[in-house]
Protein backbone atom coordinates (compact mmCIF):
# COMPACT_ATOMS: atom_id res chain seq x y z
CA UNK A 1 0.00 0.00 0.00
CA UNK A 2 2.88 2.38 0.89
CA UNK A 3 4.18 1.75 -2.49
CA UNK A 4 1.19 1.90 -4.27
CA UNK A 5 1.10 5.64 -2.36
CA UNK A 6 4.00 6.77 -3.33
CA UNK A 7 3.74 5.12 -6.93
CA UNK A 8 0.53 7.94 -7.03
CA UNK A 9 2.92 10.65 -5.87
CA UNK A 10 5.25 10.14 -8.07
CA UNK A 11 2.56 10.44 -10.63
CA UNK A 12 1.00 13.38 -9.57
CA UNK A 13 4.72 15.26 -9.15
CA UNK A 14 5.08 14.57 -12.61
CA UNK A 15 1.67 15.01 -14.59
CA UNK A 16 0.29 18.10 -12.25
CA UNK A 17 3.85 20.64 -12.51
CA UNK A 18 4.27 19.14 -16.00
CA UNK A 19 0.63 20.00 -16.91
CA UNK A 20 0.96 23.48 -15.62
CA UNK A 21 4.46 24.50 -17.39
CA UNK A 22 3.44 23.28 -20.72
CA UNK A 23 0.13 25.99 -19.82
CA UNK A 24 2.22 28.50 -19.30
CA UNK A 25 5.52 28.25 -21.99
CA UNK A 26 4.12 26.38 -24.93
CA UNK A 27 -0.07 26.14 -24.79
CA UNK A 28 -0.60 28.93 -27.90
CA UNK A 29 -3.38 31.64 -26.81
CA UNK A 30 -4.79 34.60 -28.73
CA UNK A 31 -4.05 37.82 -26.54
CA UNK A 32 -5.82 40.76 -28.77
CA UNK A 33 -5.58 38.91 -31.90
CA UNK A 34 -2.32 37.80 -31.62
CA UNK A 35 -0.53 34.34 -30.94
CA UNK A 36 1.25 33.58 -28.10
CA UNK A 37 1.80 31.71 -24.54
CA UNK A 38 1.00 32.75 -21.36
CA UNK A 39 4.26 33.24 -19.51
CA UNK A 40 4.43 36.25 -22.16
CA UNK A 41 1.02 37.53 -21.45
CA UNK A 42 1.79 37.17 -17.53
CA UNK A 43 4.85 39.12 -18.13
CA UNK A 44 3.55 42.14 -19.68
CA UNK A 45 0.80 42.54 -16.95
CA UNK A 46 3.89 41.86 -14.68
CA UNK A 47 5.23 44.98 -16.45
CA UNK A 48 2.26 46.99 -16.22
CA UNK A 49 2.62 46.54 -12.78
CA UNK A 50 6.14 47.71 -12.07
CA UNK A 51 5.40 50.34 -14.36
CA UNK A 52 5.87 52.84 -12.82
CA UNK A 53 9.05 51.71 -11.12
CA UNK A 54 10.60 49.38 -13.35
CA UNK A 55 13.45 51.89 -14.46
CA UNK A 56 14.38 52.91 -11.05
CA UNK A 57 14.53 49.37 -10.16
CA UNK A 58 16.78 48.46 -13.65
CA UNK A 59 18.90 51.60 -12.46
CA UNK A 60 19.30 49.43 -8.81
CA UNK A 61 20.18 46.52 -10.06
CA UNK A 62 22.86 47.19 -12.42
CA UNK A 63 24.39 49.27 -9.65
CA UNK A 64 24.17 46.86 -7.42
CA UNK A 65 25.63 44.29 -9.73
CA UNK A 66 28.83 46.41 -10.16
CA UNK A 67 29.65 48.29 -6.87
CA UNK A 68 28.36 44.59 -5.06
CA UNK A 69 31.43 43.14 -7.07
CA UNK A 70 33.80 46.45 -6.06
CA UNK A 71 32.87 45.55 -2.35
CA UNK A 72 33.52 41.88 -2.69
CA UNK A 73 37.07 42.60 -4.07
CA UNK A 74 37.87 44.98 -1.46
CA UNK A 75 36.55 42.69 1.19
CA UNK A 76 38.72 40.07 -0.20
CA UNK A 77 41.63 41.84 -0.58
CA UNK A 78 41.36 42.80 3.32
CA UNK A 79 40.58 38.95 4.51
CA UNK A 80 40.73 36.38 1.81
CA UNK A 81 39.15 33.79 3.81
CA UNK A 82 36.11 36.33 3.97
CA UNK A 83 33.11 34.04 5.24
CA UNK A 84 31.00 35.69 2.51
CA UNK A 85 32.04 33.71 -0.08
CA UNK A 86 30.94 30.71 1.52
CA UNK A 87 27.43 31.47 0.74
CA UNK A 88 27.20 30.34 -2.56
CA UNK A 89 25.20 32.90 -4.03
CA UNK A 90 26.66 35.25 -2.85
CA UNK A 91 30.50 34.00 -4.58
CA UNK A 92 28.18 33.25 -8.14
CA UNK A 93 26.79 36.93 -8.18
CA UNK A 94 29.43 39.32 -7.27
CA UNK A 95 33.13 37.24 -6.82
CA UNK A 96 33.52 37.71 -10.80
CA UNK A 97 36.50 38.05 -13.19
CA UNK A 98 37.68 41.40 -14.45
CA UNK A 99 36.31 41.37 -17.89
CA UNK A 100 32.74 40.64 -16.33
CA UNK A 101 33.83 43.63 -13.40
CA UNK A 102 34.64 46.16 -16.39
CA UNK A 103 31.43 44.87 -18.44
CA UNK A 104 29.42 45.85 -15.43
CA UNK A 105 31.19 49.28 -14.89
CA UNK A 106 30.16 50.53 -18.33
CA UNK A 107 27.30 48.86 -18.41
CA UNK A 108 26.80 51.09 -14.90
CA UNK A 109 28.01 54.46 -16.93
CA UNK A 110 25.25 53.48 -19.39
CA UNK A 111 22.26 53.38 -17.37
CA UNK A 112 23.08 55.83 -15.33
CA UNK A 113 23.44 58.27 -18.36
CA UNK A 114 20.39 57.06 -19.84
CA UNK A 115 18.49 57.82 -16.59
CA UNK A 116 19.41 60.59 -14.83
CA UNK A 117 21.31 62.53 -18.24
CA UNK A 118 18.83 61.97 -21.18
CA UNK A 119 20.62 64.69 -23.19
CA UNK A 120 23.08 63.21 -23.69
CA UNK A 121 22.04 61.55 -27.08
CA UNK A 122 24.91 59.41 -28.23
CA UNK A 123 24.07 56.95 -25.20
CA UNK A 124 20.37 57.59 -24.26
CA UNK A 125 18.73 58.41 -27.47
CA UNK A 126 15.72 55.69 -27.73
CA UNK A 127 17.38 54.28 -31.02
CA UNK A 128 20.24 53.22 -28.51
CA UNK A 129 20.52 53.31 -24.72
CA UNK A 130 17.09 54.64 -24.61
CA UNK A 131 15.50 51.67 -26.77
CA UNK A 132 17.56 49.08 -24.31
CA UNK A 133 16.81 50.63 -21.16
CA UNK A 134 13.36 51.40 -21.68
CA UNK A 135 12.10 48.59 -24.57
CA UNK A 136 14.43 45.72 -23.59
CA UNK A 137 15.03 45.70 -19.86
CA UNK A 138 11.39 45.64 -19.09
CA UNK A 139 10.61 42.78 -20.34
CA UNK A 140 13.48 40.90 -19.52
CA UNK A 141 12.96 42.11 -16.13
CA UNK A 142 9.58 40.54 -16.44
CA UNK A 143 10.16 37.17 -18.22
CA UNK A 144 13.65 36.38 -16.09
CA UNK A 145 10.97 36.71 -12.73
CA UNK A 146 8.25 34.74 -14.04
CA UNK A 147 10.39 32.52 -15.69
CA UNK A 148 13.04 32.04 -13.13
CA UNK A 149 10.26 30.78 -10.60
CA UNK A 150 8.37 28.80 -13.37
CA UNK A 151 11.07 27.12 -15.47
CA UNK A 152 11.39 24.03 -13.20
CA UNK A 153 7.78 23.56 -13.79
CA UNK A 154 9.57 22.29 -17.65
CA UNK A 155 12.83 21.17 -16.31
CA UNK A 156 12.76 19.70 -13.08
CA UNK A 157 9.16 17.45 -13.13
CA UNK A 158 9.95 15.04 -15.64
CA UNK A 159 8.22 16.45 -18.72
CA UNK A 160 11.82 16.71 -20.57
CA UNK A 161 12.61 13.45 -19.86
CA UNK A 162 9.12 12.03 -21.71
CA UNK A 163 9.22 14.36 -24.34
CA UNK A 164 12.73 13.34 -24.76
CA UNK A 165 12.24 9.46 -25.55
CA UNK A 166 9.08 10.50 -27.81
CA UNK A 167 10.86 13.34 -30.09
CA UNK A 168 14.67 11.61 -29.55
CA UNK A 169 13.89 9.52 -33.31
CA UNK A 170 13.31 12.93 -34.98
CA UNK A 171 15.56 15.52 -33.55
CA UNK A 172 18.62 13.30 -33.39
CA UNK A 173 19.13 12.02 -37.12
CA UNK A 174 18.02 16.08 -38.33
CA UNK A 175 19.66 17.85 -36.26
CA UNK A 176 21.74 15.75 -34.42
CA UNK A 177 20.27 16.81 -31.22
CA UNK A 178 18.62 15.10 -27.55
CA UNK A 179 14.74 14.60 -28.08
CA UNK A 180 14.27 17.25 -25.29
CA UNK A 181 15.99 20.10 -26.69
CA UNK A 182 12.44 20.25 -29.18
CA UNK A 183 10.87 21.77 -26.29
CA UNK A 184 13.67 24.67 -26.13
CA UNK A 185 12.27 25.34 -29.82
CA UNK A 186 8.38 25.18 -29.05
CA UNK A 187 8.91 27.34 -26.39
CA UNK A 188 10.92 29.73 -28.51
CA UNK A 189 8.97 29.35 -31.29
CA UNK A 190 5.11 30.48 -29.45
CA UNK A 191 6.72 32.87 -26.94
CA UNK A 192 10.56 34.62 -27.60
CA UNK A 193 13.98 33.19 -28.11
CA UNK A 194 15.10 34.44 -24.42
CA UNK A 195 13.00 31.75 -22.70
CA UNK A 196 14.97 29.34 -25.54
CA UNK A 197 17.93 30.97 -24.05
CA UNK A 198 17.24 30.38 -20.56
CA UNK A 199 15.89 26.68 -21.00
CA UNK A 200 19.17 25.74 -23.21
CA UNK A 201 21.50 27.40 -20.25
CA UNK A 202 19.83 25.93 -17.64
CA UNK A 203 19.68 22.79 -18.91
CA UNK A 204 23.77 22.83 -20.15
CA UNK A 205 24.56 24.02 -16.25
CA UNK A 206 22.69 20.46 -15.00
CA UNK A 207 24.50 18.49 -17.25
CA UNK A 208 21.29 17.52 -19.62
CA UNK A 209 23.27 18.92 -23.00
CA UNK A 210 27.17 18.60 -24.12
CA UNK A 211 28.83 22.20 -24.62
CA UNK A 212 28.39 21.34 -28.46
CA UNK A 213 24.11 20.88 -28.17
CA UNK A 214 24.15 23.87 -26.00
CA UNK A 215 25.92 25.90 -29.01
CA UNK A 216 24.04 24.33 -31.24
CA UNK A 217 20.57 24.65 -29.81
CA UNK A 218 21.11 28.48 -28.35
CA UNK A 219 22.54 29.38 -31.99
CA UNK A 220 19.89 27.91 -33.76
CA UNK A 221 16.46 27.11 -31.93
CA UNK A 222 16.12 30.01 -30.32
CA UNK A 223 13.33 31.25 -32.89
CA UNK A 224 12.34 34.14 -32.82
CA UNK A 225 8.13 34.13 -31.61
CA UNK A 226 5.31 34.71 -33.97
CA UNK A 227 4.35 38.01 -32.11
CA UNK A 228 7.82 39.65 -32.94
CA UNK A 229 7.75 38.20 -36.41
CA UNK A 230 4.36 40.03 -37.16
CA UNK A 231 6.09 43.22 -35.90
CA UNK A 232 8.88 43.29 -38.15
CA UNK A 233 6.77 42.26 -41.32
CA UNK A 234 4.44 45.22 -40.30
CA UNK A 235 6.98 47.51 -40.04
CA UNK A 236 7.85 47.08 -43.88
CA UNK A 237 4.24 47.68 -44.89
CA UNK A 238 3.65 43.74 -46.14
CA UNK A 239 1.34 42.49 -43.13
CA UNK A 240 -1.05 40.90 -45.34
CA UNK A 241 1.84 38.45 -46.55
CA UNK A 242 2.18 37.45 -42.69
CA UNK A 243 1.41 33.39 -43.08
CA UNK A 244 3.85 33.69 -46.20
CA UNK A 245 6.51 35.70 -44.32
CA UNK A 246 6.42 33.12 -41.69
CA UNK A 247 6.30 30.13 -43.29
CA UNK A 248 9.11 30.79 -45.03
CA UNK A 249 11.30 31.72 -42.07
CA UNK A 250 10.08 28.87 -40.62
CA UNK A 251 10.98 26.75 -43.55
CA UNK A 252 14.75 28.76 -43.98
CA UNK A 253 15.38 28.45 -40.07
CA UNK A 254 15.36 24.23 -40.12
CA UNK A 255 17.31 24.16 -42.91
CA UNK A 256 19.58 26.57 -41.49
CA UNK A 257 19.53 24.65 -38.62
CA UNK A 258 20.74 21.54 -40.29
CA UNK A 259 23.62 22.78 -41.67
CA UNK A 260 25.30 25.25 -39.65
CA UNK A 261 26.02 22.66 -36.84
CA UNK A 262 28.53 20.59 -39.36
CA UNK A 263 30.21 23.86 -39.96
CA UNK A 264 32.69 25.67 -37.81
CA UNK A 265 32.76 26.80 -35.14
CA UNK A 266 29.91 24.56 -33.94
CA UNK A 267 31.69 21.65 -35.82
CA UNK A 268 34.29 21.92 -33.45
CA UNK A 269 32.69 22.23 -29.92
CA UNK A 270 33.53 19.37 -27.71
CA UNK A 271 30.65 16.77 -26.95
CA UNK A 272 31.28 16.75 -23.43
CA UNK A 273 28.88 18.12 -20.51
CA UNK A 274 30.04 21.02 -18.48
CA UNK A 275 32.11 19.20 -15.92
CA UNK A 276 33.81 17.35 -19.19
CA UNK A 277 31.93 14.25 -18.84
CA UNK A 278 31.61 12.56 -22.20
CA UNK A 279 27.30 11.87 -22.26
CA UNK A 280 25.56 8.94 -21.75
CA UNK A 281 22.21 9.62 -23.57
CA UNK A 282 20.11 7.55 -21.63
CA UNK A 283 17.01 8.90 -23.19
CA UNK A 284 18.44 7.02 -27.01
CA UNK A 285 19.28 3.60 -25.80
CA UNK A 286 18.08 1.06 -28.24
CA UNK A 287 14.17 0.22 -28.32
CA UNK A 288 13.33 2.33 -25.78
CA UNK A 289 12.03 5.62 -27.27
CA UNK A 290 8.96 4.95 -26.11
CA UNK A 291 6.05 6.04 -24.32
CA UNK A 292 6.43 3.97 -21.52
CA UNK A 293 10.05 4.42 -21.28
CA UNK A 294 9.64 7.80 -20.98
CA UNK A 295 7.27 7.46 -18.12
CA UNK A 296 9.79 5.86 -16.41
CA UNK A 297 12.09 8.21 -16.85
CA UNK A 298 9.90 10.92 -15.29
CA UNK A 299 8.90 9.02 -12.87
CA UNK A 300 12.84 8.29 -11.69
CA UNK A 301 13.29 11.88 -11.90
CA UNK A 302 11.15 13.07 -9.43
CA UNK A 303 11.27 10.23 -6.95
CA UNK A 304 13.49 12.37 -4.63
CA UNK A 305 12.33 15.58 -5.75
CA UNK A 306 10.97 18.55 -3.02
CA UNK A 307 8.36 20.31 -5.35
CA UNK A 308 8.15 23.36 -2.39
CA UNK A 309 11.95 23.69 -2.79
CA UNK A 310 12.54 23.40 -6.76
CA UNK A 311 10.22 25.64 -7.50
CA UNK A 312 10.29 28.67 -4.77
CA UNK A 313 14.03 28.43 -3.87
CA UNK A 314 15.90 27.47 -6.65
CA UNK A 315 13.04 29.85 -8.84
CA UNK A 316 14.14 32.54 -6.91
CA UNK A 317 17.91 31.99 -7.04
CA UNK A 318 17.45 31.50 -10.16
CA UNK A 319 15.76 35.03 -10.64
CA UNK A 320 18.28 36.98 -8.52
CA UNK A 321 21.15 35.25 -10.65
CA UNK A 322 20.03 36.67 -14.26
CA UNK A 323 18.51 40.08 -12.97
CA UNK A 324 22.48 40.59 -11.50
CA UNK A 325 24.15 38.28 -13.88
CA UNK A 326 22.44 39.02 -17.32
CA UNK A 327 20.75 42.63 -17.27
CA UNK A 328 24.06 44.52 -17.18
CA UNK A 329 25.97 42.42 -20.14
CA UNK A 330 22.66 42.75 -21.87
CA UNK A 331 22.77 46.78 -21.09
CA UNK A 332 26.54 46.91 -22.07
CA UNK A 333 26.37 44.62 -25.51
CA UNK A 334 23.22 46.27 -26.64
CA UNK A 335 23.69 49.84 -26.03
CA UNK A 336 27.20 49.52 -27.81
CA UNK A 337 26.07 47.73 -30.58
CA UNK A 338 22.99 50.23 -31.44
CA UNK A 339 25.23 53.21 -30.89
CA UNK A 340 27.76 51.46 -33.50
CA UNK A 341 24.73 51.01 -35.93
CA UNK A 342 23.21 54.36 -35.22
CA UNK A 343 26.59 57.11 -35.74
CA UNK A 344 28.98 54.91 -37.77
CA UNK A 345 28.65 53.33 -41.34
CA UNK A 346 30.36 50.33 -40.06
CA UNK A 347 27.49 48.09 -40.71
CA UNK A 348 26.69 49.71 -44.20
CA UNK A 349 30.32 48.70 -45.16
CA UNK A 350 29.94 45.43 -44.07
CA UNK A 351 27.04 45.05 -45.58
CA UNK A 352 28.39 45.82 -49.32
CA UNK A 353 30.00 42.23 -50.06
CA UNK A 354 26.18 41.45 -50.10
CA UNK A 355 25.15 43.46 -52.88
CA UNK A 356 26.96 41.44 -55.79
CA UNK A 357 24.94 38.25 -53.87
CA UNK A 358 21.35 39.88 -54.09
CA UNK A 359 21.84 41.05 -57.56
CA UNK A 360 22.68 37.32 -58.46
CA UNK A 361 19.14 36.65 -56.70
CA UNK A 362 17.57 39.33 -58.73
CA UNK A 363 16.37 41.05 -56.13
CA UNK A 364 15.98 45.02 -56.77
CA UNK A 365 17.45 47.74 -55.73
CA UNK A 366 20.13 45.78 -54.43
CA UNK A 367 22.44 48.81 -52.90
CA UNK A 368 20.83 50.16 -50.10
CA UNK A 369 18.94 46.28 -49.20
CA UNK A 370 22.93 45.29 -48.58
CA UNK A 371 23.49 47.99 -46.11
CA UNK A 372 20.49 46.24 -44.16
CA UNK A 373 21.98 42.64 -44.11
CA UNK A 374 24.76 43.57 -41.87
CA UNK A 375 23.19 46.04 -39.84
CA UNK A 376 20.87 43.05 -37.77
CA UNK A 377 23.54 41.74 -35.74
CA UNK A 378 22.80 45.03 -33.87
CA UNK A 379 19.22 44.47 -33.68
CA UNK A 380 16.95 42.35 -35.52
CA UNK A 381 14.55 45.58 -36.13
CA UNK A 382 17.15 47.26 -37.80
CA UNK A 383 17.21 45.80 -41.02
CA UNK A 384 13.42 46.46 -41.38
CA UNK A 385 13.27 50.01 -40.31
CA UNK A 386 16.51 50.75 -43.06
CA UNK A 387 14.19 49.27 -45.49
CA UNK A 388 10.59 50.01 -44.84
CA UNK A 389 11.30 53.69 -45.99
CA UNK A 390 14.32 53.67 -48.52
CA UNK A 391 13.03 50.63 -51.06
CA UNK A 392 10.17 50.35 -52.83
CA UNK A 393 10.50 46.92 -54.36
CA UNK A 394 7.75 44.78 -52.03
CA UNK A 395 9.93 41.38 -52.92
CA UNK A 396 13.35 43.48 -51.42
CA UNK A 397 11.58 44.61 -48.31
CA UNK A 398 10.03 40.49 -48.09
CA UNK A 399 13.86 39.26 -48.64
CA UNK A 400 15.30 41.28 -46.24
CA UNK A 401 12.57 41.53 -43.32
CA UNK A 402 12.89 37.71 -43.79
CA UNK A 403 16.31 37.42 -44.21
CA UNK A 404 16.66 39.96 -40.38
CA UNK A 405 14.23 37.42 -38.53
CA UNK A 406 16.29 33.97 -40.22
CA UNK A 407 19.50 35.88 -38.32
CA UNK A 408 18.22 34.89 -34.73
CA UNK A 409 21.55 36.04 -33.37
CA UNK A 410 21.32 39.96 -32.09
CA UNK A 411 23.33 41.54 -29.96
CA UNK A 412 20.58 43.77 -28.37
CA UNK A 413 18.73 40.55 -27.14
CA UNK A 414 19.42 36.65 -27.87
CA UNK A 415 23.63 37.59 -28.93
CA UNK A 416 23.86 39.43 -25.89
CA UNK A 417 21.77 37.12 -24.00
CA UNK A 418 24.36 33.94 -24.84
CA UNK A 419 27.19 36.02 -24.50
CA UNK A 420 25.83 36.35 -20.65
CA UNK A 421 24.73 32.76 -20.07
CA UNK A 422 26.98 29.75 -19.44
CA UNK A 423 26.58 28.89 -23.02
CA UNK A 424 30.38 28.37 -23.88
CA UNK A 425 29.90 30.45 -27.41
CA UNK A 426 32.14 33.95 -27.87
CA UNK A 427 31.49 37.23 -29.76
CA UNK A 428 33.37 35.40 -32.63
CA UNK A 429 31.37 32.44 -32.79
CA UNK A 430 28.62 34.42 -32.94
CA UNK A 431 29.28 36.51 -35.92
CA UNK A 432 30.39 33.77 -37.40
CA UNK A 433 27.43 31.91 -37.08
CA UNK A 434 25.66 35.31 -37.98
CA UNK A 435 27.26 35.25 -41.39
CA UNK A 436 26.75 31.79 -42.25
CA UNK A 437 22.95 31.52 -41.10
CA UNK A 438 22.42 34.72 -43.45
CA UNK A 439 24.66 33.25 -46.60
CA UNK A 440 22.22 29.99 -46.08
CA UNK A 441 18.54 31.34 -45.46
CA UNK A 442 19.61 34.69 -48.23
CA UNK A 443 19.33 32.52 -51.38
CA UNK A 444 16.30 29.74 -49.87
CA UNK A 445 14.31 32.97 -48.69
CA UNK A 446 15.20 34.87 -52.44
CA UNK A 447 13.84 31.83 -54.24
CA UNK A 448 10.61 31.48 -52.24
CA UNK A 449 9.86 35.39 -52.60
CA UNK A 450 10.65 34.85 -56.04
CA UNK A 451 7.74 32.44 -56.56
CA UNK A 452 5.45 34.64 -54.14
CA UNK A 453 6.18 37.88 -56.07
Amino acid sequence: MEKSNRNLQNYLKFILPSLVGIVLFILPINDHGQFTIPIAVLSNLLMEFFAKYINVILVVLICTSFFGSILIKVIKKINSETKLLKFELIATLFDIKPLSLVIRGISTVYVVITYFFPQYEVIASTATGGLVFSDLLPVLFSIFLLAGICLPLLLNFGLLEFVGTLLIKVMRPVFGLPGRSAVDAIASWLGDGTIGVLLTSKQYEDGYYTEKEACVIGTNFSLVSITFSLVVINTVGLGNMFLQFYLTVTFACIIAAIVIPKLPPLSRKRDTLIDGTKPEHLEEQEGKASASYGVQCALEKVENINVFESIIIDGMKNVIDMWISVIPIVMMVGTTALIIAEYTPIFKYLGLPFVPILQVLGLPEAHAAAQAMFAGFADMLIPSVMVADSVQSDITRFVVAAVSVSQLIYLSEVGALLLASKIPVKLKDLVIIFIERTLITLPIIAGIAHLLF
